[in-house]
């Protein structure tokens, strides 16, 4: 499961998810990318999710690059608490991402085994997601 090794402040505020992504949205590492087409919180273990389920498929011929980590802290209060007594404590780790965001890359296959790990990887995820070819055309799923 990703998660960073230290974090300066362990508890940061929820924020917000407006506007596209202006960082990470090319594809640069691999000839083929899924771009997020929805603002979401991904978990490290969806991200994990994604990650073996692309994996599996390609029966690992080919590589997969992932361009999201998770270095948001999602806090959450014990159960049966009461009001008050400060903030709970990290439960798990998320990235966020928005919409036109890259999230995973793959290079080393065709296009069609591609086009199968990427659609099967974007069932694990919580938001729609498009398979699209360096420098080209894309297509949703």
């Amino acid at each position: 499961m990703l998660m960073p090794k230290r974090v300066k402040r362990r508890r940061v505020h929820r924020g917000k998810m407006r506007g596209k992504a202006q960082k990470g949205n090319t594809v640069d590492y691999g000839k083929y990318g899924m771009v997020a087409q929805e603002a979401s919180w991904i978990t490290s273990n969806q991200i994990e999710a994604a990650r073996i389920a692309m994996n599996r498929y390609m029966k690992r011929g080919g590589k997969v690059f992932i361009k999201i980590f998770p270095h948001k802290p999602v806090t959450r209060k014990p159960a049966e608490t009461r009001m008050g007594a400060g903030k709970g404590s990290p439960e798990y780790w998320v990235a966020v991402v928005k919409p036109g965001r890259v999230m995973f890359e793959i290079d080393g296959v065709s296009e069609e085994i591609a086009r199968e790990a990427m659609r099967l990887a974007m069932h694990k995820l919580p938001i729609k997601c498009k398979f699209v070819v360096k420098g080209g055309e894309s297509s949703e799923s």
